[in-house]
């Protein structure tokens, strides 16, 4: 019998989230959203297409047209080595994806912690918040020179160069996300109970991330156009290093391939990095459709 209770307790949650997707999609569908970024798509495109292909509108003419560079895209041959169909394009995917995820996974881990130590610790806070604002606004070519000397190979500095600008980032909007949370919370755990260690699992992580998850697609962000810098200067592969060596060798329809592949991979994991945000926080939905 309890086994009977658990399944048909499984199936209506199963049909409940079923049903529940079924009418995000509807009001998706029905919102003017999905339609006005899809106009805005069409629009640069078309835009692009109109000044460069048809009219050659002042400078724009100099730019690579919309319709070749599409043709060497999908060319099984195409006439500079990169394309869908060839072997050396994904190379370069998989060299730069390797690269962001790595530096991403590392400033996540990081940066949370010592995010969350500074606004849980005043001393720990007033320690490292002047280094982090000194250290900061250091572009990251600057960085270049120290990463080659302190991390062997040419893989880490790469990876190592990428990952301090998601590692700012991080920290502070998680360290802005503990400050948000209203001090009635820790007064109501303190007089409930609460260890310490308690408190911060239940109270401060729950409430910081909101602004935990804001941070980190934008240090999604960061890491790409970071890792287009480094892997300029340090790597042989990667597609911020094929962007530079179509640039030298005039292969600009090739360039926007790379950029358009670029711009692709970063939206992409962008928007997974806030799919697994809204999963980790269904229940600040429930609360808020609440209230």
């Amino acid at each position: 019998m309890a086994q009977l209770v658990v399944a048909v307790s499984k199936a209506e949650i199963a049909i409940g989230a079923k049903v529940s997707r079924t009418v995000r999609v509807r009001r998706m569908l029905r919102s003017s959203r999905p339609y006005l970024m899809l106009l805005g798509v069409v629009v640069f495109f078309a835009s692009w297409y109109l000044f460069v292909d048809v009219f050659k509108v002042w400078r724009f003419k100099e730019l690579p047209g919309l319709v070749p560079s599409i043709k060497e895209w999908v060319n099984p041959n195409p006439v500079y080595g990169v394309s869908l169909f060839t072997a050396e394009y994904y190379g370069h995917i998989w060299a730069s994806v390797y690269r962001v995820m790595s530096a991403f996974i590392l400033a996540t881990v990081l940066g949370i912690s010592v995010g969350i130590l500074m606004g849980w610790s005043r001393i720990f806070y007033g320690l490292t918040f002047p280094i982090l604002e000194i250290l900061r606004p250091i572009p990251i070519l600057a960085w270049i020179p120290l990463a080659i000397l302190l991390l062997p190979g040419r893989e880490l500095p790469i990876i190592g160069l990428t990952f301090l600008a998601a590692f700012f980032v991080t920290i502070l909007n998680t360290l802005l996300g503990v400050k948000s949370i209203d001090e009635v919370f820790f007064r109501a755990a303190r007089s409930l109970g609460f260890s310490e260690k308690a408190i911060l699992f239940h109270v401060v992580v729950p409430g910081a991330m909101p602004y935990i998850f804001v941070g980190l697609q934008i240090a999604m962000g960061a890491c790409w156009f970071s890792l287009v810098a480094s892997e300029i200067v340090s790597g042989q592969a990667g597609l911020g290093y094929k962007v530079w060596e179509t640039y030298y060798y005039v292969q600009f329809e090739t360039m926007v391939i790379v950029m358009s592949t670029l711009g692709l991979l970063g939206y992409l994991s962008s928007a997974l990095v806030r799919m697994l945000g809204n999963r980790l926080m269904r229940w600040r939905a429930r609360i808020l459709a609440g209230a």
